[in-house]
């Protein structure tokens, strides 16, 4: 018996049994389409997440005070107040692999424009912190480094707040006062969006780092230091270089805790990576289950008709058909349903990514690699789950067949 004719009979044995067919069809498209669907969650919120981590900016490393330990507490982020103006200028002075260095102070505040007003974060910076973070300015200009040296009243404003503020009209140039202090608005930077926490970037004012440090907090130490390295291949040896330094500055010995974390955009955007990947892994093997379970009713299925085939089985034996020819009817069969619901499985699953993206607002994303595992992976179940209903199809005594009823 030809190939052509073996699929002819298996064609007209799945339309005998549409209705049982659509059922088998049914798990198989649902479990593809849960698998493309969910994988293109995990993707999109992975690709979100690597677009707000190079909005930080490129070869970008960052140094806070803290992670400094006391009777074997460790204190934290943010717990000791070392890092200094300073250190800022030493790193920039001393450690070749530095492009660009600012050290960077915070503070809450109530911005009070006209009759308009916003809580808001103020950051004290040096005029290089656009150049580190490659955050340039949408309208206007950044203030200066003279401007730094005389501790001028001069802000540039996030979108944000210029939208809260301003409303549609150009804030460049206008007053605001910050903590009731006056300032004049040098510019508008441009939007950045979210970050990595999901913080609004653009809620923000830049100030001179003097200004807002003495004058507005009173203090004398930094928050944190950010550093741009020559190049990323230098990320690396830069940061060796500042840790060295700061031992040094700080006169930390040789097994003493440190008194600062100096942490790359690489180590953050790794950690995030393994994170995103892991989510995107599990949403794939919980929407996997369901298709594991639609190739078990395709086992099922298939011993069912064999069961209920079994005469016709047996005549064809009786007639010349070989075993390979009665396994590879069976084995098609259940491969032709699970192909079958793989596409339209994809196509449901493409409408459903699309769905969730629009009405949850959650990024999706879908790759050509998620569909191409998503049909070939049904396929496979198709054959596996088929093979041992095809195999006993083909064992049947012909004799004992055609004796059933």
């Amino acid at each position: 018996m030809n190939v052509l004719m073996v699929l002819r009979i298996a064609l007209l044995a799945l339309r005998r049994n549409r209705m049982r067919s659509t059922l088998t069809v049914l798990g198989i498209i649902i479990g593809v389409a849960a698998v493309i669907a969910m994988v293109a969650v995990g993707q999109g919120a992975r690709a979100s997440v690597q677009a707000q981590i190079a909005s930080l900016g490129s070869n970008l490393i960052m140094i806070f005070a803290g992670n400094m330990s006391r009777g074997g507490v460790n204190m934290g982020l943010g717990a000791s107040a070392h890092l200094t103006e300073d250190d800022a200028r030493a790193i920039q002075n001393e450690c070749p692999s530095v492009a660009a260095v600012s050290p960077m102070v915070r503070a809450g505040a109530q911005v009070v424009a006209g009759d308009q007003n916003w809580s808001t974060s103020v950051q004290g910076v040096w005029a290089s912190y656009p150049e580190i973070r490659e955050w340039p300015v949408d309208e206007g200009t950044f203030f200066t480094d003279s401007d730094v040296r005389g501790t001028a009243k001069v802000c540039v404003i996030g979108r944000t707040v210029a939208d809260n503020l301003f409303g549609g009209s150009d804030p460049v140039g206008q007053v605001i006062r910050i903590r009731q202090m006056p300032f004049r608005v040098l510019g508008v930077l441009l939007a950045k969006g979210t970050d990595p926490r999901g913080n609004d970037q653009d809620d923000i004012i830049m100030a001179p780092l003097p200004v807002v440090q003495k004058r507005m907090l009173g203090v004398t130490y930094v928050n944190n230091i950010m550093v741009s390295a020559s190049s990323s291949l230098l990320t690396g040896q830069a940061i060796s270089e500042i840790t060295s330094l700061l031992h040094q500055r700080h006169h930390i010995g040789q097994g003493e805790a440190e008194d600062f974390t100096v942490r790359s955009q690489a180590e953050i955007a790794s950690a995030a990576e393994t994170t995103s990947g892991i989510m995107t892994m599990l949403l794939g093997s919980i929407a996997g289950v369901s298709l594991l379970v639609g190739g078990i009713g395709i086992m099922n299925i298939m011993l069912v008709s064999v069961t209920e085939r079994t005469r016709e089985i047996g005549i064809r034996l009786a007639v010349g058909a070989q075993e390979r020819d009665i396994m590879f009817q069976f084995l098609f069969e259940a491969a032709f349903l699970s192909v079958l619901g793989g596409i339209i499985g994809v196509a449901l699953g493409l409408a459903t990514s699309k769905i969730v993206s629009q009405l949850a607002g959650w990024p999706t994303l879908v790759s050509a690699g998620s569909v191409a595992m998503s049909l070939g992976f049904a396929a496979l179940v198709g054959v596996f789950f088929g093979f041992y209903p095809a195999r006993k199809a083909s064992r049947l005594d012909p004799i004992e067949a055609l004796r059933y009823e």
